[in-house]
């Protein structure tokens, strides 16, 4: 979809990018929805204010990236149709029109599609910070051999939700913790990550598949999905099945504060593959440091296409997006012009992550493949995001 662009900015040295920079034009500041005495709540994209975008015509949406977009888009239809929008923009009966047409509009004539439908908005100054994400494909087998020594466990049938005993009944509120039951009958934690390694699931029979490599490992799940590779070339598709309900910690984020990642003399450089040969360098202290991660992930086998988003339905490489539900109608389109050229261009928004919070917060997708891993692990860029929604939506939104 955006491969033209990788010859011209992707390849080049980061000083050279700057050349490759299209920023979106203001067309005027954002709608601002104050409370009475208060500054305004951003708990979603209306309350965060947003206003009128550019037109669609004059960000010159490409024929091929058009046609993948419409792709995805029209597999995010029912969704549109039947939820609720979290972000406070949209009604499902607007997107009825464009989900009608676009099931039998030619993708070749993609590029004519959306602005015919469409009309661009900013939510509050649209300015975006995009990461990128990817299904990764490690070492592993269905059954355990020599060498293939890390466990992939299903979901275990003792995590379940629950109150500790120890809270207030006035503080039971919202959705009830994960955790497990202990032996006396007292609600608890689940096992966190180090208790996992350790062997508290062994021997229950929830390995789904091994596993050579345990930082591969450990990137894997934090990505939620991926493929295990036999050595006789066979692929086992793994994807997200549930979590331990234990604190995730960024372990880039620790590095970086104490001082490991970074330019300087002895530093690794703070993407993904600087991190991982960090853990490889130092088996140790790498051990240590992803342990801080107590988060643990389970998977499930998934046949058929894949990896599979929030919305149901594969995410497809560099056609779809990772938003916040709360600022982005899940299945709309979302335009970005980013400081990362290759990340330019149009996207659905088809997936969530815990990570992917806020207004214009985007985590790209890439597929799978070793290029996939070296765009994702390195994508970090900064610019502007517009979302595509339904014409005549900003007139009712004004008319509140």
């Amino acid at each position: 979809m955006r491969a033209g662009l990788r010859p011209l900015c992707g390849l080049f040295a980061l000083s050279l990018l700057s050349a490759c920079v299209r920023l979106i034009p203001e067309t005027s500041a954002p709608r601002p929805v104050p409370l009475p005495g208060q500054p305004p709540a951003t708990d979603n994209a209306f309350s965060a204010g947003f206003s009128r975008g550019p037109s669609i015509a004059s960000l010159k949406l490409g024929r091929d990236d058009a046609g993948a977009a419409l792709a995805s888009f029209v597999e995010s239809c029912p969704s549109l149709l039947a939820r609720e929008d979290k972000s406070g923009l949209t009604l499902k009966e607007e997107w009825r029109e464009p989900c009608r047409a676009a099931s039998s509009w030619r993708y070749e004539d993609a590029a004519e599609f959306f602005p015919a439908f469409f009309e661009t908005v900013r939510v509050s100054d649209g300015a975006a910070f995009a990461t990128g994400y990817y299904e990764p494909e490690i070492e592993g087998v269905r059954v355990q051999r020599g060498g293939y020594e890390v466990p992939v466990y299903s979901m275990p049938s003792d995590l379940v939700r629950g109150w500790p005993d120890d809270m207030a009944e006035s503080e039971r509120t919202g959705k009830q913790p994960l955790g497990r039951y202990d032996e006396q009958g007292k609600f608890i934690p689940y096992y966190e990550r180090a208790e996992i390694e350790d062997g508290a699931l062994a021997g229950r029979g929830l390995e789904i598949g091994w596993a050579k490599d345990p930082v591969e490992f450990f990137f894997l799940q934090i990505q939620g999905s991926g493929r295990l590779r036999a050595p006789d070339g066979s692929v086992m598709r793994i994807g997200y099945a549930g979590q331990n309900g234990r604190e995730y910690a960024g372990i880039g984020s620790i590095m970086r504060e104490r001082g490991l990642l970074g330019s300087g003399p002895g530093q690794y450089s703070g993407s993904m593959q600087g991190i991982m040969q960090y853990l490889r360098e130092h088996p140790d202290e790498g051990r240590e440091l992803m342990r801080l991660n107590k988060s643990w992930v389970f998977f499930r086998e998934i046949t058929g296409e894949g990896p599979l988003g929030a919305l149901g339905v594969p995410v497809r490489a560099q056609s779809s997006v990772a938003a916040d539900p709360a600022f982005v109608p899940l299945g709309a389109p979302v335009w970005l012009d980013l400081d990362r050229a290759e990340a330019d261009g149009l996207w659905i928004a088809q997936d969530t992550g815990g990570a992917i919070k806020g207004a214009n917060r985007f985590d790209t997708f890439w597929g799978a493949g070793a290029e996939a891993r070296t765009t994702a692990g390195g994508m970090s860029g900064r610019g502007q995001a517009l979302l595509f929604l339904p014409k005549g939506t900003v007139a009712r939104l004004d008319a509140k």
